[in-house]
């Protein structure tokens, strides 16, 4: 079936406020068939609660990998990889049964919860930090003087690599994550891309040369059974933990400031009791999570969910931010509130693929806006909330400046 209206879930006022859409496609059906970014090919977007929790839990008839849609004839005829696209998406993200939980069980050897858990004073030594450099001040734009700075310090501290390179990691992650629209930006990407594969085989080369108690070394000596990461696995596994390791915590921490600050009794409710802050954390996850979509899934199989028939090779998206949106699951979901009792949210995802940084996201959004809410007071917006600018990225949901200022 073909939805007649079609939306445009690309454009910047979308951007702005795509939460009223993804209403609108919810009200007429959980599964909506909407052009992609190219009108090309059409996908369906699930933004219903029930529906997408179902389908990110399905991961035998809805994959990640393409070419397990394919019958082996098909599959013959499929060009073969770059070895850029081979070094870059060899990852668990983008891997189906076994192949999938293999790499996340030697990834899940590298990166522990005690691992997680022993970074946290160093998060709050983090977050001190660089409010020392801007209190004095009074103003800074949050995202690139604190949103940011925080965690790809602290997934750089935990890789082994020089915080010194964050910026030339912001690059090369926005290269990563952002679809190229036209020629000159596939060009662009590309090169940046190059550069990633270039610096972190020369990582690789130093760690195998000299093992050091970082996250890295702890990668290729991951063993289980004998059984170890693939040269070509590495690239894909590291690019993964490092965008993936700070592009949603930059969001967390920026949507979630930007949330509370539109919502002063909600602010003076946390400020009053700062224990509430876990709880706040899964309520911010589930009004503005950062991650506006799962990554996309195909159907394995003809599969019909909410009356819809998806047919085998049919791309599959479940909107996280519309899903944590439905009115089926939550009470008055398009209001802000951090007692909320209901907090399953998916803003994670669900399932095999489960966010494996997530208990690392919420531990440094915990810290990040205990500490500003605490030392910064008066934390107010000087930008009207329509003049703020968002990311392209049909994935994240994340803020490019968020300009801020308190009393110093």
């Amino acid at each position: 079936m073909t939805t007649e209206t079609h939306y445009d879930l690309y454009g910047t006022a979308f951007k702005q406020d795509p939460y009223p859409i993804y209403a609108a496609m919810r009200a007429k059906t959980p599964l909506y068939q909407n052009p992609g970014l190219t009108t090309e090919g059409m996908i369906w977007f699930v933004t219903g609660y029930a529906e997408a929790e179902a389908i990110l839990r399905d991961h035998k008839r809805f994959v990640k990998n393409y070419r397990n849609t394919l019958t082996p004839e098909q599959l013959a005829q499929q060009p073969p990889m770059s070895r850029l696209t081979q070094l870059l998406d060899n990852h668990m993200l983008n891997l189906d049964g076994k192949d999938h939980m293999r790499q996340r069980t030697l990834v899940n050897k590298a990166f522990t919860t005690r691992m997680v858990n022993g970074m946290q004073e160093r998060v709050q030594c983090i977050a001190d930090e660089l409010l020392d450099q801007v209190q004095d001040k009074g103003a800074m734009d949050l995202i690139d003087e604190y949103a940011f700075p925080l965690p790809i310090i602290v997934i750089a501290e935990m890789l082994g690599v020089p915080a010194a390179d964050r910026d030339r990691f912001r690059a090369w992650s926005d290269a990563f994550v952002t679809p190229a629209r036209n020629e000159e930006e596939w060009q662009k990407s590309e090169r940046l891309l190059n550069e990633f594969i270039a610096y972190l085989g020369e990582i690789f080369d130093a760690r195998r040369r000299q093992p050091r108690s970082d996250l890295i070394t702890a990668l290729i000596q991951a063993e289980e059974g004998g059984d170890k990461l693939r040269e070509e696995e590495l690239y894909g596994m590291v690019v993964l933990l490092i965008v993936a390791g700070h592009e949603t915590t930059v969001n967390l921490i920026g949507n979630g400031t930007l949330a509370l600050l539109r919502n002063p009794a909600q602010l003076a409710q946390l400020k009053e009791n700062p224990a509430l802050m876990p709880e706040a954390i899964e309520e911010l996850l589930r009004y503005d999570g950062p991650v506006e979509r799962a990554t996309m899934r195909f159907a394995a199989e003809d599969v019909t969910i909410a009356g819809q028939l998806i047919r085998r090779g049919e791309p599959v998206v479940a909107v996280l931010a519309g899903a944590d949106r439905d009115p089926a699951a939550f009470n008055q979901p398009d209001q802000l509130d951090l007692t909320r009792d209901n907090s399953r949210h998916l803003a994670f995802g669900y399932g095999v693929h489960y966010c494996v940084g997530a208990p690392l996201a919420r531990m440094e959004g915990r810290i990040a806006l205990n500490t500003l809410l605490r030392r910064l007071p008066n934390l107010h917006l000087t930008t009207p909330v329509a003049e703020l600018t968002w990311r392209f990225n049909p994935i994240l949901r994340g803020m490019q400046h968020l300009p801020v200022a308190w009393e110093s």
